[in-house]
């Protein structure tokens, strides 16, 4: 079993609900993205969604846009977020790591190069914005063989009958992109959003994050109550951003912990 795997059984058995922070790798400085990894799982992260770098994130809004730019000019490529997730490892083996990112790096690398070195370093999962199911089988299986998951993103305009098709492939968890429009974007529909979890569930039988658009604790709460996990990336770097540097660590523990906070209020 997966330490993804593993993180969503414990939770279920707690009762309790995955929270998923992102930050890119690299900013604001490569020295800083460690120890904001650690405060993250302080602050009571579950999983942690590492951002690889690139030049053109098409998912992404602004914000995450600008800090790919800052990490971008420390020269953070795919393998220095590797060397990161290895220096996270020495310290803590069990929180699950998904590197999130685009195809270019990879396909540069190359699958069973990148596979190996992802296992390697100890990551858990890796979600491709712009893989689709069609188009990485290749991929897939080369995650599959380090017994890394692949994590595949549905959208509101996903039409149900590709949720088979995702399906096969998919490992660890399901992310559902709560709205149309990019990451940090706003108009979250819970209403729409919680009739479509259900769907998700029944045709992949994997846990479903619900991410884009989820700023603060009240919100994380309010999906918590129907999603397996909430994962919340533009809120946490527009922090990060904010921040001086000697100030960033305790700025973001301090907006994660009252997140987490919110979601285990009954």
């Amino acid at each position: 079993m997966s330490r993804i795997n593993q993180t969503f059984t414990a939770l279920k058995a707690q009762n309790k609900k995955a929270l998923i922070p992102f930050i890119t790798a690299g900013d604001p400085s490569p020295a800083l993205t460690v120890p904001l990894m650690h405060k993250l799982v302080e602050a009571g992260a579950d999983i942690l969604e590492l951002g690889v770098p690139f030049s053109d994130p098409m998912a992404d809004g602004p914000t995450i846009q600008r800090a790919s730019e800052r990490a971008l000019k420390h020269g953070v490529g795919l393998r220095d977020v590797l060397a990161l997730v290895v220096e996270f490892r020495k310290t803590n083996p069990t929180t699950p790591v998904v590197l999130m990112g685009y195809a270019n790096p990879i396909e540069a690398m190359g699958y069973e190069q990148f596979a190996r070195a992802a296992g390697s370093a100890g990551v858990d999962g890796v979600l491709t914005v712009d893989y689709p199911p069609e188009e990485c089988a290749g991929l897939a299986a080369a995650l599959q063989q380090q017994g890394i998951d692949m994590i595949f993103l549905l959208s509101p305009t996903t039409p149900d009958k590709r949720f088979a098709l995702v399906a096969k492939l998919a490992r660890g968890f399901i992310y559902y992109v709560s709205l149309k429009g990019v990451t940090g974007s706003a108009n979250l529909d819970l209403q729409e959003v919680s009739r479509k979890i259900p769907v998700i569930q029944a045709a992949a039988s994997l846990p479903v994050g619900v991410g884009f658009g989820i700023r603060d604790g009240e919100t994380a709460r309010a999906v918590a109550q129907f999603a397996d996990a909430v994962v919340i990336g533009s809120r946490i770097v527009q922090e990060i951003e904010n921040s001086e540097a000697d100030a960033v660590t305790q700025n973001v523990f301090t907006l994660v912990k009252g997140i987490r906070m919110a979601m285990d209020t009954k």
